[in-house]
């Protein structure tokens, strides 16, 4: 089967064309490096099936970047069958300047010349024929997100001829320097000689690692800098061959996008409506007052309670789903129908076993702790769907653009955004977009934080805590407690990076260009096709780490350390019970430690499992208040028939919270502390892959103190407000250590360089 390598720009269109091509799920965004590593797919359009493996979007093949390495390796070392090209032809110009360099390489090339739909839309034409006999090979005209001019792309790719020289633009201006190193690689029998011989006149790092080559370099260049000239010969030779095959039919006016942005990348309004934009996702998502309906009648009569309704009980069920007193949001509503549904099954099953300990197993142990985290499946699949919309709609990219100008100030560019932004929807996919930044202090300190974008699995955490402080103890509101959580994430990260880019991870901010799509509306295929992915991943990850994880929490909570059979009532002789014990003393700071009396240790417990997956920690929390109440804990009238009917984990949490007593500042503290520490173990593995040698531990170490920091300062402020005072000194002080840190080193090597003018 033949393979093509799919490459282009960032925000071409080549994840879209990828898909149109092979059907795959593969995500679609709208800035640069979404796509990281290569993926591949199988394309049937064509009279024969043909291997596409999808590669990074990259600007150059200069190896600024690690997309680059691994685009430029895979074109020049994986032996594809030829490459497929997509440029943006609503802007040739910069799209044309990588293919002048892939042309440089023996390798066949097919243009595909997408988004002729943008350009029809806006009255211009483009020359595909023109493009052709310039370029001197296929150019085909398509729209990838419309599925135009797909199959003839596939049918001429197929027929091209395996074998191709490359050849250059630059030959009327180089053309000696080039064939002097072009005879170096070529004694050197490299394939492609033409191409590293250009790139060892750009002074490439990875061409002059090569025995002679810097020899030979210093011999052609004669100290001259070639990078800056080869550049100005290839968008010279573009502007004045390539870019005349567009043809403009209509005035230059402002587009709509352009007059959107006049709003939403606004100078001062900009970051304001992302916050608002921010706020509604998740009150669309979580919110249990939906528009406030219930507040704004409370100003009046107020609507009826669920259970002052007269109706039947059954209807009463139906009802509860979307109704108590106010209007449940989407998500609730959702969340509501598959809490039913679970809670329906669960009593079945337990019903129909009459084993105690078989009952407990598989109805308390594994169907709770597995529904407890599939019922937050809607909500986690609404809370991605709206991050999707925004992606693909190319907001996303604009406050990538907005925040470079804030994030340049703790030493971040604007496309540290990008992975960040993505933790809140999965850390793994995250830490492997931080490849796009090319300094590497940046990117360790970009892994760093982007556990404290709260990810779809700490959800439940923060949405069971909430919700059982509202109902507790009758103060606040589930939604806000939930949003202000999220943001408390953001803050921590942004001191986080700080910190660290002004101690031990400095080094200068690179410049951070990128193109603006234009808006359009989010294709519904590429939307489906995103969600299904992330369910797929979802319930696996509940069938295999959070159902072995549910099995092992409950036998531990009914086993004696002499692995003999306890029952719920005993639960505090448990194997479980003792290891919570022990480390409850480390949470005293934090407020869940050993302030929270004999049954404080289940607040220990949980937090420890949900370092496997924090999925876990409600799981935990079912297991562990059905225990309570069967030990005699003052749970507060808590039936164990209310926790099997709680796959939200509120009642659970209630159950916890009156056994133990625990204050409302220690429980926003245990979330915050959940929200910034180590995350999943998916994660962890993520992040020592994508670490430089010797960070993992560190980051580890990091991730611990980071969670122990935040967690004491919410804990102590919420308890006694005076002690905020004492948590400005701390951060005044330690920000001034920096500042005289930075001046002492920075004093050091000008006394340095002034000694060696001298010498």
């Amino acid at each position: 089967m033949k393979t093509f390598a799919l490459i282009g720009n960032p925000n071409c269109g080549k994840t879209t064309l990828f898909n149109a091509l092979t059907g795959s799920a593969a995500h679609v965004g709208n800035w640069p490096g979404v796509t990281v590593d290569k993926r591949e797919g199988v394309c049937k359009k064509g009279s024969e099936h043909i291997n596409i493996v999808d590669l990074p979007g990259i600007y150059s093949l200069s190896p600024y970047t690690p997309e680059e390495v691994i685009s430029r390796n895979y074109i020049l070392d994986g032996n594809p069958y030829g490459v497929i090209n997509i440029i943006d032809a609503t802007n040739l110009e910069r799209n044309l300047y990588l293919t002048t360099q892939l042309l440089e390489m023996d390798v066949p090339v097919i243009v595909a010349l997408n988004m002729m739909d943008e350009v029809e839309k806006a009255g211009d034409k483009v020359d595909a024929k023109a493009i052709e006999l310039a370029l001197g090979v296929p150019v085909v005209p398509v729209s990838a997100i419309n599925g135009t001019g797909i199959k003839e792309l596939v049918r001429r790719a197929a027929a091209m001829p395996r074998e191709r020289k490359g050849k250059t633009v630059l030959e009327q201006a180089l053309g000696a320097k080039i064939d002097g190193a072009k005879k170096f690689f070529e004694a050197e029998e490299v394939s492609s000689p033409l191409f590293h011989a250009i790139k060892l006149l750009e002074n490439d790092e990875l061409e002059l690692g090569r025995k002679g080559a810097k020899e030979t370099f210093e011999k052609l260049s004669g100290g001259e800098d070639f990078e800056a000239v080869i550049a100005d010969e290839r968008y010279k030779y573009i502007s004045q061959n390539l870019s005349v095959a567009k043809t403009k039919t209509k005035k230059e006016k402002l587009t709509k996008s352009d007059k959107i942005d006049r709003v939403l990348t606004h100078r001062v309004f900009a970051i304001p409506i992302f916050i608002a934009i921010l706020f509604a996702v998740f009150h669309v998502t979580f919110s249990e007052d939906f528009l406030y309906i219930g507040a704004w009648a409370g100003l009046g009569k107020g609507l009826p309670a669920l259970d002052d309704l007269n109706i039947s009980d059954g209807m009463k069920t139906f009802v509860g789903i979307f109704y108590d007193g106010a209007v449940f949001s989407p998500g609730v509503i959702l969340f509501n129908a598959f809490d039913t549904l679970f809670g329906t099954i669960i009593d079945a099953v337990g019903g129909a076993i009459g084993t105690e300990w078989l009952s407990g197993l598989v109805a308390d142990g594994v169907l709770g702790g597995l529904f407890a985290v599939l019922g937050f499946l809607p909500q986690i699949l609404m809370l991605f769907m709206w991050f999707s919309v925004l992606e693909d709609s190319g907001y996303m990219a604009r406050i990538a653009f907005v925040l470079d100008r804030i994030f340049r100030r703790f030493g971040l560019s604007g496309r540290s955004f990008m992975p960040m932004i993505m933790g809140f929807g999965c850390s793994v996919p995250a830490m492997v977009n931080t490849r796009t930044l090319a300094d590497e202090n940046e990117r360790v300190a970009t892994v760093r934080v982007i556990p404290f974008f709260s990810c779809g699995a700490k959800l439940p955490i923060l949405t069971a805590i909430a919700g059982g402080i509202v109902q507790h103890f009758g103060v606040g509101n589930a939604d806000l407690i939930t949003y202000g959580m999220y943001l408390l994430g953001i803050v921590a990260a942004v001191v986080s990076v700080l910190i660290m880019r002004n101690t031990t991870m400095k080094g200068e901010v690179p410049p951070f260009i990128m193109e603006l799509p234009a808006y359009h509306w989010p294709r519904f295929k590429n939307l489906t096709l995103h969600l299904w992915d992330k369910t797929k991943h979802f319930v696996k990850k509940a069938f295999t780490i959070i159902f072995a994880s549910t099995v092992i929490i409950w036998l531990f909570s009914h086993l004696s350390p002499s692995w003999h059979y306890l029952d719920d009532s005993r639960m505090n002789e448990s194997i479980l019970a003792q290891l919570g014990m022990f480390i409850q003393p480390l949470f005293t700071p934090l407020g869940f430690g050993s302030q929270i009396g004999a049954f404080g240790w289940v607040f220990a417990v949980a937090a420890v499992t949900g370092l496997v997956a924090k999925e876990n920690v409600i799981a935990t929390f079912g297991t562990l208040g059905a225990c309570l109440i069967a030990m005699g804990a003052n749970v507060g009238g808590v039936t164990s028939g209310a926790l099997l009917a709680d796959e939200e984990g509120i009642t659970s949490a209630i159950a916890m919270m009156q056994a133990t007593g625990i204050t409302i500042p220690a429980l926003i503290s245990f979330i915050a502390f959940n929200m910034t520490t180590i995350p999943c173990f998916a994660a962890c593995a993520t992040a020592r892959a994508e670490l430089p040698k010797g960070k993992f531990i560190w980051t580890v170490l990091f991730w611990v103190a980071a969670s122990y920091i935040v967690g004491a300062a919410v804990y102590t402020i919420g308890s006694w407000w005076w002690t905020s005072f004492v948590w400005v000194a701390a951060t005044a002080l330690a920000v001034t250590l920096i500042v005289l840190n930075n001046k002492g080193k920075l004093k050091l090597r000008k006394n340095k360089k002034h000694s060696e003018v001298t010498a």
